[in-house]
């Protein structure tokens, strides 16, 4: 399974995968509409844990055949549980959002990023 792993050490803070999140998901360049942030060169990203699957009261996040864990916009009733109890701060909300969004593992953030700070990792 091909996931997204990262290495603070490597982060120079330069907000790249931000910009290119943004850009892929939401077509426009804004930082709070990202998967992904940068804080003091610390990258906050979703490691796909699936802790949010058992929080969420309608069923809406689920783990998809390839171990990504998705959200249902159709079922989520917006309520944000799982931004609140995320516990890699990855789950992402947005006043002009109606449900909450994060990473989906798409990789458009390692392809930008100068230092390989993100990267697609093979995980068993």
């Amino acid at each position: 399974m091909k996931l997204l792993a990262k290495n603070d050490s490597l982060c120079i803070g330069c907000g790249e995968c931000e910009e290119a999140c943004s850009k892929t998901y939401f077509k426009e360049v804004n930082q709070e509409k990202s998967c992904i942030r940068i804080k003091d060169k610390t990258i906050n990203v979703c490691t796909q844990c699936g802790e949010c699957i058992d929080v969420c009261s309608v069923a809406a996040i689920s783990r998809d055949k390839n171990g990504i864990v998705r959200i249902n916009k159709k079922i989520c009733v917006g309520c944000f549980m799982c931004v609140g109890f995320c516990p890699e701060l990855a789950m992402k909300m947005h006043g002009d959002l109606l449900e909450p969004f994060k990473c989906v593992a798409c990789g458009q953030c390692s392809k930008v990023c100068p230092t390989h700070a993100i990267y697609i990792s093979e995980e068993a």
